[in-house]
């Protein structure tokens, strides 16, 4: 079985966009016989977000120029929300967060096999009930409702901590520089929230031209 690895920040609105628009690929190709094995790769967009995190208003005026542009974002962002089912609630988001627990959280989710729901649960956190997924009493009530308990424990200490700064360290020597980013088998695919159709045939294209190769071996 084919790995598809998704490089994404759970902070990322177009990685949520980009999750629910796999959902709807992945359900395409099963109908097809295509089956994939999905993994959820660390990415920081804020790698220099301090561990308690900003006042999210005043980190976006002070990132895009003024607040009204950041408004606008937003409202564009809703509006590519609602096309794939979401509902994203800018108004109740007070703060933008470091996510490095955040993704040490959705790597323990991986042995557990409960990854994606994690990954779902995180985003639903952030985007649509406004908590801080900076904060580790957030994440380990969060997680816990997502089928993975003790999380507070594991954010204690360091556990995982160096395997997602060197995954997303990797990733930007790698030359990725935008998220949500698609790999099949390590090899990278694309980047972007496109939709699931277009993503449905990326997949099919690289499953195929990946078979042909080995095939040809």
């Amino acid at each position: 079985m084919r790995t598809i690895d998704v490089i994404s920040d759970a902070i990322c609105p177009w990685c949520w966009i980009g999750k629910a628009h796999l959902g709807a690929a992945l359900e395409e190709l099963r109908g097809e016989g295509l089956e994939f094995r999905l993994r959820w790769r660390p990415f920081q967009l804020n790698p220099d977000m301090p561990e308690e995190g900003v006042v999210r208003d005043e980190y976006r005026a002070a990132k895009f120029g003024s607040a009204e542009r950041g408004r606008q974002l937003d409202a564009q962002v809703a509006e590519a929300g609602r096309a794939a089912g979401l509902e994203f609630r800018h108004d109740l988001m007070a703060r933008t967060p470091n996510t490095v627990a955040a993704h040490r959280v959705i790597r323990a989710a991986e042995a557990a096999g409960v990854q994606d729901a994690v990954v779902d649960a995180l985003f639903r956190a952030y985007f649509h009930d406004g908590r801080d997924i900076g904060d580790p009493a957030t994440l380990d009530a969060v997680a816990a409702g997502a089928g993975l308990p003790g999380m507070a424990e594991m954010l204690a200490g360091e556990e995982h901590r160096d395997e997602v700064l060197a995954e997303d360290m990797a990733a930007r020597r790698g030359g990725i520089s935008g998220v949500p980013s698609f790999l099949m088998d390590r090899h990278l695919l694309f980047s972007g929230a496109m939709p699931g159709p277009r993503m449905a045939e990326a997949f099919r294209q690289a499953n195929a031209i990946l078979s042909a190769r080995e095939a040809g071996g």
